[in-house]
């Protein structure tokens, strides 16, 4: 895993409202267009073209799935605090405070005890 290309992804998605909502609407299509507008910039003045998703990041991204980022090394803060962006409302109204936060503790729930994957590059 990219692990600085996904987390880099987290940290930028997260820090802006319409990116977000834009996220949530249309993962692939925001995914693609963050790759071309955002990914690949190493800092303003410096442009790559050697990042991009793997096969696997993308389909983990496009599918909202935290757990599999999580375990292949995507900081737990910035996944958390992104998909709390994307379901904290949703999942409040549904079924209280907090709901998201449980069902993402729960399904991480298999890490207790364990060491974390490595967030290391």
């Amino acid at each position: 895993m990219s692990k600085y290309y996904v987390n880099k992804f987290l940290y930028t998605i997260d820090r802006d409202p319409e990116w977000v909502a834009a996220y949530k609407e249309d993962p692939r299509g925001t995914i693609d267009r963050w790759e071309h507008e955002v990914g690949q910039w190493l800092n303003p003045p410096e442009k790559t073209s050697w990042l991009s998703f793997t096969d696997e990041e993308r389909e983990a991204l496009a599918t909202h799935n935290y757990v599999w980022l999580f375990e292949n090394g995507a900081h737990f803060f910035l996944n958390l605090t992104l998909f709390i962006a994307l379901y904290d409302e949703e999942y409040t109204q549904r079924s209280g405070p907090l709901s998201f936060q449980r069902e993402m503790a729960d399904k991480l729930s298999p890490w207790l005890g364990k060491e974390y994957p490595t967030v290391a590059l």
